[in-house]
This record gives C-alpha cells, structure tokens and sequence, in this order.
C-alpha cells in the first residue's frame, strides 16, 4: 500500500462534523425521537462526536447506541462475502424513533445494509437515516447517506483510511493507492 494524501486533518473533520450535527437538526427539524447509531469500529466515536456537538447547538442530549458488524470491510475483499452481525442487541428501543446510522466510509453499501437488517430487527424505527464521515463510491446495493461529510471518488485501486484519535490517536482521512 502506497500513501497517496492526506485528505483531511483533525481541523477539517471537526468542521466536517459540525456540518453533518447542523444538516441533522435542519433535516429532522430538531432532534426529538432521534437516536445515533454508530457502526463499530469507527462509526461509533464519530456518533459520539456528532451527539456532543448537537447537544452543543440544541442544548439537549440524544442518545448514541452502536452495532457491531465485523468480519467484513468492503475494501479488504478477501476477508468475507458478507457482513456478519456480531450485536444484535441494540440496548435502546428504536420503535417509532427516528435512527440516524453513522459510519467512516460509505463503498459497497454492504456493511450499511447489513446494520439496518440489525435495527430493523431490534423493533421498527419510524425512519433511518444515514451519516457518513467520506463517501467513496462504488456502490453495490441501493444504499446512499443522508448526511456526506466529504464525496471521494476513488478508483478501485485505491483506499480510504480513517483515524480517529479515539482509536487510532490522530484524527485524519489518507488515500492510499493498493
């Protein structure tokens, strides 16, 4: 793998996120029944960001709640077919409640389906929305986010990293070339 950019730092991603938590509340006219719900590993951190700076603006907390699909990246093709659900249990009641499902990278559109086949399973949401940090194209399945931090058109060569400083220690988005 070859390191190609820097696509955002840690500046870019806050101003990135400030602008999703807006589109949120302007989107759903307010944030009441909302739940955020993070795709792990790196969708939940950013759910979390996301709630912190809508309390910020509303002055109200929302609740963050995640689910776990592992064994499965769209970019890394020789690791499993499909998604696996490792969590079915959400721990919060998502019915009649409007689920906004948060992730770093939106490809194929597998993991995001197989993370609504989770919620729908949990009860029946009034809606679910979609947030993701980077879009990158590529899709596979009819799945597109509400909410889109940053369009990235790659090519199929090429991968989206993203660090958070809750994981990783460093919050950036790098292209690499495979």
């Amino acid at each position: 793998m070859e390191f190609k950019s820097v696509l955002l730092d840690e500046k870019a991603i806050q101003r990135t996120l400030t602008r999703v938590a807006h589109e949120i509340i302007e989107k759903n006219k307010g944030i009441e029944d909302i739940i955020l719900v993070g795709i792990k590993r790196r969708g939940v951190p950013i759910a979390k960001r996301i709630a912190l700076l809508i309390e910020q603006i509303e002055g109200t907390k929302i609740a963050v709640s995640s689910v776990d699909i592992t064994l499965y990246r769209d970019d890394l093709s020789s690791i499993n077919e499909q998604p696996v659900l490792n969590n079915a249990e959400l721990g919060i009641d998502v019915r009649g409640k409007k689920i906004i499902l948060v992730d770093d990278v939106l490809y194929t559109g597998r993991t995001a389906r197989a993370a609504i086949d989770a919620i729908i399973a949990s009860g029946r949401p009034q809606m679910i929305q979609l947030a993701v940090l980077v879009d990158r194209g590529h899709r596979e399945l009819p799945i597109r986010a509400d909410y889109v931090g940053k369009n990235i058109p790659t090519s199929g060569k090429e991968m989206i990293s993203v660090e958070l400083l809750e994981i990783d220690e460093i919050d950036s988005v790098s292209i690499y070339e495979i």
